[in-house]
């Protein structure tokens, strides 16, 4: 039997991401409650009615197609609608577009609540997680963007196939926008506790045919794969749904895991009044703790021009 109180998660936008994202949180056992919200609420339905279908083969789980009265009393909200990239676009040309409906969605969502971690996935998410919080003056470390979390997953999977080690052997992250000024870690980047260019110093003693680590080639693959991905399908869902079903299972968990999410700095790294991603330590309150990792100065250099570079779009946007 379903528990009659359990973890209760709303996704608003029922497109691509959204649904994706749905699925992904069903399969996952760990929500009681699924609530589905779109503007389009025939479509809300159906993907409702397509997923119920097949939760008798999963563990037991409410799900239907709901309204913003229904974000009353829950955990996570996810928000995923807005206006999808071009394959001529870039994250931050959304900003304007996609900044209207996210201050929208939040007027809605505060009529109801101002307790529930708000999950930002929307394009691009740095600059919609500070408008999210700002513009409705909500609790700063309950409202967080799917940041980096993808992008630095992508950073392990590509370097896990040049080094020949499963990704989840990996430290690496992927820190400041999620874009084209983002930021390779390398520095702190490491197989076992090993520096990833010790590491293939020693993998070179064996493994005769590789030339050394290719860091420009697998950064410029990391950077550019959404729109690599948008060139052939047209869209990105699994990556980004799988991203945010690992945020939404550190959070209702309460891990305290580190994760590159988007949230607001007040000074580290010499940033603030700005969202962007660094390693953070995520829990049941969202943001429990910003670390402050030692980054190379070249890194810590590019990290604050990415910064500065999502400030110039934020001040063109009224928040």
């Amino acid at each position: 039997m379903r528990k009659d109180i359990g973890n209760k998660v709303v996704v608003i936008g029922a497109g691509f991401v959204g649904t994706a994202t749905a699925f992904t949180l069903v399969e996952s056992g760990m929500v009681d409650d699924l609530i589905l919200i779109d503007l389009n609420k025939k479509k809300a339905e159906g993907e409702v009615m397509d997923l119920n279908h097949g939760i008798s083969f999963l563990s037991p789980i409410n799900i239907k197609a709901g309204d913003y009265s229904d974000c009353a009393n829950a955990d996570i909200i996810i928000i995923s609608a807005g206006v999808g990239i071009d394959s001529d676009e870039t994250r931050l040309d959304l900003a304007n577009k996609n900044s209207k409906i996210i201050k929208g969605i939040m007027k809605s969502i505060v009529e109801y609540t101002r307790t529930a971690i708000i999950l930002v996935a929307t394009n691009p998410p740095d600059i919609l997680t500070y408008i999210a919080a700002k513009s409705v003056g909500y609790d700063e470390t309950k409202v967080i963007g799917s940041g980096t979390v993808l992008d630095s997953s992508r950073f392990k999977y590509l370097l896990s196939k040049h080094c020949g080690i499963n990704p989840r052997s990996i430290h690496a992250y992927i820190l400041g926008e999620h874009g084209d000024s983002e930021v390779a870690a390398w520095s702190i980047t490491n197989i076992a506790g090993t520096r990833v260019d010790h590491l293939c110093e020693m993998c070179q003693t064996y493994k005769t045919d590789c030339t050394g680590l290719p860091k420009d080639e697998i950064f410029g693959d990391v950077k550019n794969a959404a729109y690599e991905i948008i060139s052939r399908k047209g869209e990105t869902s699994y990556g980004i749904a799988f991203a945010l079903r690992r945020i939404v299972e550190a959070i209702l968990k309460n891990e305290n895991a580190v994760l590159t999410i988007s949230s607001q700095l007040k000074g580290e790294y010499g940033i603030k009044d700005v969202s962007l991603s660094v390693p953070t330590v995520v829990n049941r309150n969202g943001v429990g703790k910003i670390l402050e990792l030692p980054l190379d100065e070249d890194e810590l250099k590019f990290l604050q021009e990415s910064s500065e570079k999502l400030k110039e779009v934020i001040n063109k946007v009224s928040i």
